[in-house]
């Protein structure tokens, strides 16, 4: 099969090589999957880089843990029925070596999605790690419905996601992001409430918008917005948090005890199986109601991924994908 994979970690122009693979065959209670389109995500990036002194966890990795494609062949104990079936996958390349940049990946049976027809593969491949996440973030704590959920950095891949699925869920969404030349960015129609962080009184714009409080914060940078988090937050509310620059973050403990603040902090790869399951079930039916949409950046061809990899890196507007052909 065609695939890009690395034998070290480093520069992705460095390391990142693009030929052919033997084919991976279905184990029990697995699916392989052709892949049509692979999505990266900076997690995949972080790893290759060796980000926080990571070290290689496999002699040879193929990276990507997201995607869209067609099963062709299933492993024993998987019903017949799913050969032929369109699907998107997530979670292909957590503690396992080769993901989605590849002609085929093998995953677990459930890590396979079926995907409705009237849904395109780049949104398909936009789902996995980004989508649960965000999901998690929103309903770990319960439902929303007449909530209020403040989400941070509405325009980046959990962000958006995590707001259009709180919105989704029947809750008021306030949305931030950092720079007052990014409101006109923002789609009303989805959020009709956005703040920027570098206003005068972001707190109090906030609080202009939820009086007594927003009840869940989906939180993009811990660090930066603890504080304040801290001035918007309702009694007994929850922050969420999948993302921090500071990696010793400070709190302002007391405030938020006496305020019984819960603090969820968001690793995706270890979430349990059966919050993974429920996610992908809502983000599906959320996605063929018409009520997630995701912004794709830059699309590139398998033998690009270096360039793709180098843009996520760079950070910027919008999902990067590979297409995978051969």
């Amino acid at each position: 099969m065609l695939a890009s994979w690395y034998d070290q970690q480093g520069p992705a122009a460095d390391v990142l090589h693009v030929g052919e693979l033997p084919d991976p065959r279905p184990g029990p209670g697995e699916v392989r999957v052709r892949v049509s389109v692979s999505g990266i995500n900076p997690g995949d990036t972080k790893k290759r880089r060796g980000w926080l002194g990571s070290s290689m966890p496999y002699p040879r990795v193929i990276p990507h843990s997201d995607a869209t494609g067609v099963i062709d062949e299933v492993g024993g104990g998987v019903d017949a029925r799913r050969v032929g079936q369109r699907v998107w996958v997530y979670g292909a390349q957590s503690y396992r070596a080769f993901g989605t940049a590849a002609q085929y990946t093998v995953v677990p049976d459930p890590q396979a999605v079926p995907l409705p027809d009237h849904l395109g593969d780049e949104l398909g491949a936009s789902l996995g790690i980004p989508g649960i996440t965000a999901h998690r973030a929103v309903f770990a704590d319960g439902p929303v419905d007449g909530r209020t959920v403040l989400v941070h950095g509405v325009l980046g891949g959990v962000g958006s996601l995590a707001a259009q699925l709180a919105r989704w869920g029947g809750a008021t969404v306030i949305g931030t992001v950092r720079r007052s030349g990014d409101l006109d960015r923002v789609d009303p129609a989805v959020i009709p409430h956005t703040v920027a962080l570098d206003a005068d009184a972001p707190a109090a714009e906030i609080r202009a918008y939820a009086p007594d409080g927003v009840n869940r914060v989906v939180e993009v940078s811990l660090s930066a917005n603890a504080d304040l988090d801290n001035e918007v937050t309702a009694l007994d509310a929850v922050v969420a948090a999948y993302g921090t620059h500071a990696d010793r973050t400070e709190l302002p403990f007391w405030p938020m005890l006496f305020n019984n603040v819960t603090l969820r902090l968001l690793g995706s790869d270890d979430f349990p199986a059966a919050a993974k399951r429920q996610a992908a079930r809502d983000l599906t039916a959320a996605a063929a109601a018409g009520d997630l949409t995701v912004d794709i950046g830059d699309v590139h061809p398998l033998h690009d991924i270096a360039k793709a990899h180098d843009r996520v890196d760079a950070g910027g507007r919008g999902r990067v994908l590979v297409t995978v052909t051969g």
